[in-house]
């Protein structure tokens, strides 16, 4: 199992801890096994962590947990211009050794405070965004994205990004199917893409908000999805919802903090994750059923979205079990 320690500083917010320990400890292999194991460490100076909801959060360890862990998770803290010095230098040390860190919110203070954020790209809750670059203005602070990749260094915002940066983990760790299958768990959006708006504007009333003459896209989404590998845009889905294209990608990103091509796009990147974990399909298949009609559209689509080929992806991700029957 990788194992995965939360990182518990005094005032820790409860939900940015068990977002992603739920998600991590409802991943499951073919096999039966769980995929990851998740303990908790603090400080030796709070070895019961006030949370900021008002109650004690436990740790099971002492920082000593991070000198095994494989990823270390450091969620929000009300204390986040002051945490324990040798909490960060514990937190330096394992990342140092090879150790993945994330942070959920404003966790990323610590991750700053420790070192690990200079020359980086990096986002926390977009209300303490500028608090951030302004006490670290070595970190290239991004305040309207839900979650950044740094490769071994990895923020995401507050509260649901947590979990949304959990999956994408795990989807990268073990494939879309797995992660798929702790969103369904958690009755989770299955994929929200890291560059997505943390938070988005829907109108009350007027032109283009969501009242009996003007309803939820929705549907229209769902239609879109059954229709992949036809050549979908916004004129197809603004028909689709019967309002013009312009009114309907207005609408569209007040709904989902996104444009409809660039959801499009990662629907399509994600279908073609399924159907090379799932499947034996050539590649220009694949292309084909996805919607991306050629497999060199493919290749370049797939390696922007997940830095790997198709053909690495499904060397890495494809079960045993379809390889064995192949």
């Amino acid at each position: 199992m990788h194992r995965v320690v939360g990182l518990c500083l005094d005032g820790v917010v409860a939900l940015d801890l068990a977002n992603p320990a739920h998600a991590f400890t409802s991943a499951w292999g073919l096999d039966g096994k769980p995929l990851y194991e998740f303990t908790t460490c603090s400080s030796s100076v709070a070895p019961h962590a006030l949370a900021a909801s008002g109650f004690s959060v436990v740790p099971q360890h002492d920082l000593s947990a991070l000198e095994t862990a494989e990823t270390v998770v450091v969620p929000a803290s009300e204390r986040v211009f002051d945490p324990p010095e040798e909490a960060m230098e514990a937190l330096g040390r394992a990342h140092r050794r090879g150790t993945r860190v994330l942070s959920v919110c404003t966790g990323a203070f610590a991750l700053a405070h420790a070192g690990l954020l200079d020359g980086r790209r990096a986002t926390t809750h977009w209300a303490f965004a500028n608090e951030l670059a302004a006490r670290f203005p070595k970190v290239e602070v991004d305040a309207s994205v839900l979650y950044v990749d740094e490769g071994d260094v990895m923020t995401s915002a507050g509260v649901s990004a947590g979990l949304d940066l959990a999956l994408h983990v795990i989807r990268s760790d073990f494939g879309a199917a797995a992660g798929a299958a702790v969103a369904r768990w958690m009755v989770a959006p299955p994929h929200r893409e890291g560059g997505q708006a943390q938070f988005f504007e829907r109108p009350a009333d007027g032109e283009g908000s969501l009242s009996e003459s003007h309803p939820a896209l929705e549907p229209t989404r769902r239609w879109a999805l059954e229709r992949l590998d036809e050549p979908l845009g916004v004129a197809a889905m603004a028909r689709h919802a019967a309002v013009s294209p312009r009114t309907f990608a207005r609408r569209f990103r007040e709904e989902t903090g996104t444009t409809p091509l660039q959801w499009l796009l990662s629907q399509r990147v994600l279908e073609a994750r399924r159907l090379l974990e799932e499947t034996d399909l050539p590649i220009d298949e694949i292309a084909w059923r996805s919607g991306f009609g050629t497999a060199a559209s493919l290749r370049e689509h797939f390696r922007r979205a997940t830095s790997t080929s198709p053909s690495a992806y499904r060397r890495s991700f494809r079960p045993a079990a379809l390889e064995s029957a192949a």
